[in-house]
């Protein structure tokens, strides 16, 4: 369907004349004039209710997807604060194409109507590639201290949304709107926010989540990297921990390691060995996305898809309904595990994750070229309240609870500052934060194998678990 123009202006001019006939002195019979900007009269402006609409199909959102993580890009590589904040690119350029379309409606009454078809179908691919990466063979590499970690963030999960479902209760805001601002946007990330907030919308009559869900996850992005730093610093000081000494010039496989970079010697400058720098994730030899395997990663995520689709239409209406992304998730957790342990298959995971990164900046693109930016102004003074809480509480949490059971020692300081980054922002906001940490003060090997596990993979699942769980509550709907 091409771009067009949605127009009902002559039928609307013809019926808002009637009216005025119908009174000579305005629609307003009253002494006193209605409020600027809650009303307009179409007496006045016959048209000014009937703004036009401007729809796009599929191509060209699209389009429009791909030039806002392009201008993205450019924000973040200009602008030092996204960049020291890790703020997504589509976050950064999705919220400028937000605040242009809603400079638009303002000034000149346009009205954008984006195709949903494909947002949905990346949102779904996102949480696929989560459940696709979820190995639970890991679980065995990280032992006891995964696991630990793993329930201390499952708890911290139920007390941040019960922190959110109690204030938003307090506020005189809908109890469910706590959870957006809880564990479904400071844990989840944008990814989560942008997927339950049409659930929330259209099932629960939570206006404005989607845009809420953006701007609080926005939010956390900054604040867990504020506190991160902080609180780990007070933990090492407590340890009478000195900082290492300034003089080599490492990167950060090599500060991570505490080996030199590959193929380097003594006697040759670090990075003239292969020509090549590694960094943390990087094999020596990685292996290439070739066309077979884009095909061979393309056809797990139509099984995941079709599965997700198949499994929410035979459980809609009944006990165990589910929205479709956690049916995913789920059978990327099926088809992963299943394929490895069964079939003996060598999953690429490098692969699974560009498609996964992929689908989830053009998902957050869509998403925030279709933000409603004018619904937040009643919430910001009760949501602002919450969050200052909530990031409280996140520190409180991480130095009291988090560090001390993971040992109380180095390790977990830097556990508890990588905590802070993705119990409010995402996984990159955690790895920036030990990262600043271990550059000072040294490696931390346990905190590098398990935080990543842990924020990246299976705290998504059970993320998915508190919320359905707080979402079925009777006295929260």
């Amino acid at each position: 369907m091409p771009l067009h123009w949605t127009v009902h202006r002559m039928r609307a001019e013809v019926l808002a004349v009637a009216s005025c006939r119908a009174h000579p002195f305005g629609s307003h019979t009253g002494l006193r004039p209605p409020r600027p900007g809650l009303h307009r009269d179409p007496c006045v402006n016959p048209t000014a209710e009937h703004d036009m609409e401007v729809t796009l199909n599929a191509y060209h959102t699209l389009i429009l997807a791909a030039l806002v993580m392009l201008i993205g890009h450019w924000l973040v590589f200009k602008i030092r604060f996204l960049s020291a904040f890790n703020i997504p690119e589509p976050v950064a350029g999705g919220l400028l194409g937000a605040a242009i379309v809603y400079a638009l409606n303002a000034a000149l009454g346009l009205k954008f109507k984006f195709n949903t078809e494909l947002q949905t179908t990346f949102m779904l691919m996102f949480f696929a590639s989560i459940g696709l990466s979820a190995d639970f063979t890991r679980l065995k590499e990280g032992g006891k201290p995964l696991v630990m970690l793993l329930a201390i963030v499952s708890v911290f999960i139920v007390v941040q949304n019960t922190i959110g479902v109690g204030l938003a209760s307090l506020l005189g805001l809908k109890p469910l709107i706590g959870l957006v601002v809880g564990s479904i946007t400071l844990t989840g990330g944008h990814g989560t926010a942008g997927a339950w907030g049409p659930v929330l919308e259209q099932n629960y009559g939570i206006t404005g989540a989607t845009t809420l869900g953006i701007a609080t996850a926005t939010f956390g992005l900054v604040f867990g990297g504020l506190i991160g730093g902080p609180v780990a610093r007070y933990l090492i000081n407590r340890q009478k921990r000195e900082p290492m000494p300034q003089a080599s010039e490492r990167d950060s496989i090599d500060t991570i390691s505490g080996k030199p970079r590959h193929e380097a010697t003594d006697d040759t400058p670090a990075g003239e060995g292969s020509g090549k720098r590694l960094t943390f994730d990087m094999f020596d030899e990685p292996r290439l996305i070739t066309a077979y395997v884009a095909i061979e990663t393309l056809a797990m995520f139509a099984v995941c898809l079709s599965a997700a689709d198949l499994i929410s239409g035979w459980t809609k209406g009944t006990a165990i309904e589910l929205p479709t992304f956690i049916w995913a998730l789920a059978s990327g957790v099926v088809v992963r595990n299943v394929l490895t342990h069964l079939f003996r298959f060598t999953m690429f995971d490098r692969a699974i994750d560009v498609f996964g990164n992929a689908s989830l900046s053009l998902f957050l693109a869509m998403a925030l070229l279709s933000l409603r930016l004018w619904e937040l102004a009643d919430l910001a003074g009760p949501v602002a309240i919450i969050l200052a809480v909530q990031v409280v509480v996140m520190m409180i949490w991480a130095t009291f609870i988090t560090y001390r059971f993971m040992g109380a020692d180095y390790d977990a300081a830097v556990v508890a500052a990588g905590h802070c980054g993705f119990g409010l922002g995402a996984t990159p906001t955690a790895i920036a934060n030990m990262q600043a940490i271990t550059d000072r003060f040294g490696p931390s090997y346990k905190a590098y194998l398990i935080v990543p596990l842990v924020g990246a993979f299976f705290v998504d699942l059970v993320n998915a678990t508190v919320l359905q769980i707080f979402t079925q509550l009777p006295f929260l709907r």
